[in-house]
């Protein structure tokens, strides 16, 4: 084993909140901050934003897992890629960036986690921002991440937003602003035609930090516990154990799947569950691994019989070749497009608060080739998912051995919760009235699927459990609150230990209303501050 090294912080996984969060312990050249990274530096396809369609399958830059079959989708095992590089899941997502609704943070703040409502957490979102539409009450214009509006425009989106006027759904310029309702075009975190990870926006500025030492290729094994107070991490880099020790805390953010994993193989969970594997229990703690929540999306698709709206026209043949010189010379086009480039945040019915439903677009038909990566198909068309923006059904994610680095054991349980099915059902009615409306018939548009013959709700459900698949936005699996299944309390620290806290898209005690990449960066930035409030 190599020598044992001390740090102050020890930040275990270099994702949308980890690298947030060695950026600013390392602000202070007398914080000493290790973080760790289980993947490589940087991917060849990761700065180029259509560079996600290459890297879903791609176990250079991607944890591939995939879902345990599951009856109630099909007996199907779902995709459910993670970033596995500087950057995690923001050097491989669809680039969209969305908040959430105020709704959701208030709805955290009303189960007991101080510090989290839409108030408190509204300040972080402004100063992790550099938003090009500019500063206002709602919005920063001076923190590390670009947040740009599209380049995108054209006929398609017109028609789509006017089709979606006529069916009672209102045009948005800023769902991020004031009120998330409406169709709009995709904000993104792409800048100059670029991907804005946080490995790019976070890690790039202040890697030459000497008091920062960022390691890649670190695949961690276990915490290191002493009694109820987590003192280190125990990680190899190909092959050669290594220890590291914090004099102040360790602080997981592995997201989802892998900080669950990670305090399971250190024996902290569910002590049947631990004791069967064969793992010492050290802290007893059943919430680890449960309450998994995420977007179950089918994807409804459409055909389009006028030419030259969409990219299976325009990115085919020598149109591929016109669309990657696009790209070279003004950084446009196909190859510099968010994964749906346009999205409504529609209310299932009248009287409600907020918004319960996302459409997103995707301005081509798409299939998967035979690494099971998506390519264009020769059909000209779109893609158009829907889904329940706040699901009630929860899964769970454990591990299946004692050993790091072996896919855990995915169970998603969606459409569950009868709630779930009826909403996914109304969206795919939302989709059907806004591509059938009155502004789309110049296209001429075509349902392939589910089929206009799909017409009542027990057809599209059963065509949705056969078809659906996650949007990968897995939340909750180390849920914050006070309750007992709660891992975090509202200061994330991990309940009756020192030392330890969890910082990631699994702290989320509810899945947020849209993509997770937003506020799971945020929460990086606010555990830096409660980590340096308690230090002080």
């Amino acid at each position: 084993m190599a020598e044992t090294e001390t740090f102050d912080y020890i930040v275990v996984g270099a994702g949308s909140a980890g690298a947030a969060l060695a950026n600013r312990l390392s602000a202070s050249p007398e914080n000493k901050v290790l973080l760790l990274e289980a993947g490589p530096a940087r991917h060849r396809w990761s700065r180029i934003p259509v560079g996600y369609a290459k890297m879903l399958k791609d176990p250079t830059a991607n944890w591939c897992y995939e879902s345990t079959p599951e009856e109630g989708t099909g007996n199907r095992a779902l995709p459910a890629p993670r970033g596995r590089m500087l950057g995690g899941s923001s050097s491989i997502n669809g680039l969209v960036f969305v908040r959430g609704q105020a709704q959701d943070y208030d709805t955290w703040a009303q189960m007991g986690n101080r510090g989290w409502s839409y108030r408190d957490v509204l300040p972080v979102f402004k100063r992790l921002e550099s938003y090009e539409g500019g500063a206002d009450e709602f919005r920063g214009d001076s923190g590390p991440l670009r947040v740009t509006n599209p380049d995108e425009t054209g006929p398609l989106y017109d028609a789509l937003i006017k089709a979606a006027g006529e069916a009672g759904v209102p045009h948005n310029r800023d769902y991020n602003g004031a009120v998330q309702e409406g169709i709009s075009m995709s904000q993104a975190t792409i800048s100059g035609g670029k991907r804005m990870s946080t490995a790019a926006c976070y890690l790039d500025p202040i890697k030459q930090r000497p008091n920062l030492k960022i390691q890649t290729d670190a695949l961690s094994e276990s915490l290191i516990l002493e009694g109820k107070r987590c003192v280190g991490v125990r990680y190899s880099v190909k092959g050669e154990k290594h220890e590291a020790r914090a004099q102040g805390e360790v602080i997981v953010s592995c997201g989802s799947f892998n900080s669950p994993q990670l305090l399971e193989l250190s024996g902290i969970g569910q002590p049947e569950r631990l004791k069967d594997l064969g793992i010492d229990v050290t802290h007893a703690l059943p919430g680890v691994g449960e309450n998994l929540r995420d977007h179950f999306a089918p994807r409804t698709r459409w055909a389009i019989t006028a030419k030259g709206y969409t990219y299976n026209d325009r990115g085919r043949g020598l149109g591929l070749f016109a669309q990657a010189m696009k790209y070279a010379f003004q950084k446009k086009g196909m190859l510099g497009i968010p994964a749906a480039p346009l999205r409504a945040f529609v209310r299932s019915r009248e009287g409600l608060e907020a918004p319960d439903l996302l459409l997103g677009w995707v301005p081509m038909l798409y299939e998967l080739n035979r690494n099971g990566g998506p390519k264009l198909s020769k059909q000209s068309g779109l893609t158009c998912y829907a889904h329940a923006m706040r699901p009630e059904s929860k899964g769970s994610v454990h591990i299946k051995e004692a050993r790091a680095g072996v896919q855990p054991d995915i169970r998603y349980n969606f459409l569950s919760s009868p709630a779930d099915q009826d909403l996914t059902v109304q969206a795919i009615r939302v989709a059907r009235a806004i591509m059938t409306a009155p502004a789309m018939a110049e296209l001429g548009v075509t349902e392939l699927l589910p089929g206009s013959g799909e017409t009542s709700d027990d057809a599209i459900l059963q065509w949705a459990r056969a078809f659906g698949e996650t949007t990968y936005h897995p939340v909750g699996t180390c849920k914050m609150g006070s309750d007992p299944m709660a891992v975090v309390d509202d200061r994330l620290r991990v309940r009756g230990m020192d030392g330890l806290r969890i910082a990631d898209a699994s702290i989320m005690p509810t899945l947020i209303s849209g993509n997770t990449n937003a506020p799971s960066i945020m929460i990086g930035e606010k555990a830096s501050d409660l980590v340096l409030e308690d230090a002080a």
